[in-house]
């Protein structure tokens, strides 16, 4: 059936950590979730990327009425849709998973192996989620600057679903950094890892975080979809006020759409994603609009999560606009903080 967005990985991690800084780290309990969390991420590769492309469909995952159609049901199209947050949702998941085993690896060397095929796992999900130079259909826009779904046609064809929305800021929350020691630590990782950049440099290239390799301040290491390029301009959307950014917090759709309504026309029925901030003008998807507009905090702690992320690894001297065109510079860390604080404010 529909499934939410896997995130007991990142749960399970999350609780480790914090006993962990309490001086009570449980590892046994660390590797028997890790074990039982091996074969939820199976099922997803083997069934909610059918095709074997990296690219994630999974129903609503928690964004049931933002989309263009109702995700529970068959497309009125036809094809198949390829979602910006479900395969967002996945690098998450190979993330976490790589974290974990990186962790369990230094109480069993055998589980190295096991780490770099999560980091494998997740250089070919990015990858796939623009591969420069070829049909220019994936999920990435270079000409927007933002992730929008795909829309696959029974013909073969294809399109961006330009909706602006948390669907398309999901890939930012993909985002995770590793200190250096916690990597280099494991010589069986890193002599895996220089092979895979030997044979694949040109994926490695493009899915690198920075232009000028993958080591950051105090030699971290990032591991995220958006190159530093792509980062600025994602960022620039997210931190405008008419776009996503309100006075609390991240909208979950793009204010510029109640201007600009998104329109999709199929077999003589009119589809519309249009802002709507309060009660849903429809009785669709039960006839709120939490989705078209509003605020939603689970997903306002991951934009602040990868904020804090970025920060870790580019540290003071990658700045921004907040809000964008104000020409107020922040770093990553001091924006996480405005958006806490108008978090705050509801």
């Amino acid at each position: 059936s529909d499934v939410n967005p896997p995130v007991h990985a990142w749960a399970t991690l999350f609780l480790y950590q914090v006993e962990r800084d309490l001086g009570r780290g449980d590892i046994r309990f660390l590797e028997r979730s890790f074990q039982g969390l091996m074969l939820n991420f199976n099922w997803w590769v083997n069934r909610k990327d059918p095709q074997g492309k990296n690219v994630f469909a999974g129903g609503f995952l928690g964004l049931d009425n933002i989309g263009v159609f109702d995700r529970s049901a068959p497309l009125p199209t036809g094809g198949s849709l390829e979602q910006a947050d479900g395969t967002a949702w996945m690098a998450f998941y190979c993330q976490n998973m790589l974290d974990m085993a990186v962790l369990l690896a230094d109480h069993d060397p055998a589980y190295e192996e096991i780490a770099f095929k999560f980091l494998e796992n997740f250089i070919w999900i990015t990858y796939a989620m623009d591969k420069v130079g070829e049909r220019q259909d994936d999920m990435w826009d270079e000409e927007d600057g933002f992730y929008y779904d795909v829309l696959r046609l029974p013909g073969g064809e294809a399109l961006r679903l330009k909706v602006r929305s948390m669907v398309g800021l999901l890939p930012l929350c993909a985002s995770t950094v590793f200190e250096e020691e916690s990597v280099t630590r494991h010589p069986k990782l890193m002599d895996l890892i220089a092979l895979f950049r030997k044979r694949h440099p040109e994926v490695l290239a493009h899915v690198a975080p920075t232009v000028e390799g993958f080591i950051g301040y105090a030699g971290r290491r990032l591991l995220s979809p958006l190159t530093r390029t792509k980062l600025e301009r994602v960022l620039g959307y997210l931190l405008d006020e008419n776009e996503f950014l309100s006075p609390y917090g991240i909208r979950a759709l793009s204010r510029h759409h109640r201007e600009h309504p998104f329109v999709f026309h199929v077999a003589g029925q009119e589809h519309r994603v249009e802002y709507l901030p309060g009660d849903s003008d429809s009785g669709m998807f039960g006839g709120n609009s939490n989705w078209r507009g509003p605020i939603w905090m689970p997903v306002n702690a991951l934009v602040v999560r990868a904020l804090l992320q970025y920060y870790a690894y580019y540290g003071d001297d990658f700045t921004v606009e907040c809000p964008t065109g104000s020409g107020r510079q922040m770093n990553l860390y001091q924006v996480a903080e405005e958006i806490s604080g108008r978090l705050a404010n509801i």
